[in-house]
């Protein structure tokens, strides 16, 4: 059976790299030796993997990347953590003119 990983890297500069892979470890050395000059990650090396998660489904995996690519810092960090209750929250509208609205 093929497995799937989602993952969240920190790079030097802070800033948090979502991508997918199907053998983390490769994928995460490819990203500390600098293969590609305009890959996000080569200018902000070394990185650090701080989340993965595993799947048997490919289709799942690309879906869960593709949300945490879309997410907010805070979101993320709260899965970096490992604070599942806390995204409810986090994902609430907070901008002025939501508030208008209510």
């Amino acid at each position: 059976m093929k497995l799937y990983y989602v993952y969240i890297l920190e790079c030097s500069d802070e800033s948090y790299y979502v991508g997918v892979t199907n053998n983390l470890e490769r994928r995460l050395n490819e990203h500390n030796e600098g293969l590609d000059p305009k890959a996000y990650t080569y200018r902000r090396r070394p990185v650090k993997l701080l989340f993965h998660a595993e799947f048997n489904d490919v289709e799942n995996a690309i879906t869960l990347e593709k949300q945490l690519k879309g997410w907010r810092r805070e979101k993320k960090l709260a899965v970096i953590n490992g604070d599942w209750d806390k995204l409810p929250e986090l994902a609430k509208c907070k901008n002025k003119t939501r508030y208008d609205l209510l």
